[in-house]
């Protein structure tokens, strides 16, 4: 975000993601605990979205064990721009793609889109970490891990 002359700060909105923009999805169905008054997905379920499209994706894959696992993600970031309402009853695809893999962090953008749209609804950014589920301490990310997220893994120009 930067300042106008005037002091004001001005945004710095992306354009909604595609949905050509993704290989990988993820249904999501709302429920009609995720409506607030407005009769709209209320802002935080979009939040919630993000991490059960991609600890799903885990789980699916047999990339983690949530109960006994050694290890864990630790979720450390997120964020989401809004652009057009999900209601209820939807089923969201969850667009899903890293943009980074570190050592032991993992970063994501993640889209999602009602049936049938192209462009994104709402967008945002994910950063998981992998710890030692007792210690809570990084552990690097290897092997089939590894492997499943660099098949994700999308390279930006510029």
């Amino acid at each position: 975000m930067t300042d106008t002359p005037t002091g004001q700060p001005t945004s710095s909105r992306p354009d909604p993601l595609q949905r050509s923009d993704f290989a990988l999805f993820r249904p999501l169905p709302t429920r009609w605990m995720d409506v607030d008054i407005y009769g709209h997905v209320n802002n935080v379920v979009y939040l919630s979205f993000f991490d059960s499209a991609v600890n799903g994706w885990y789980v699916d894959k047999g990339l983690i064990d949530p109960q006994a696992g050694r290890e864990i993600f630790l979720v450390v970031e997120t964020g989401c721009h809004y652009f057009r309402e999900l209601r209820f009853p939807e089923t969201v695809e969850a667009g899903i793609r890293a943009t980074r893999v570190g050592r032991s962090s993992v970063s994501y953008e993640i889209a999602l889109f009602g049936t049938g749209d192209t462009e994104a609804r709402a967008q945002g950014r994910f950063v998981h970490v992998l710890v030692d589920r007792s210690t809570r301490r990084p552990v690097p990310i290897v092997g089939e891990r590894r492997d499943a997220l660099q098949g994700i893994l999308v390279h930006r120009q510029g």
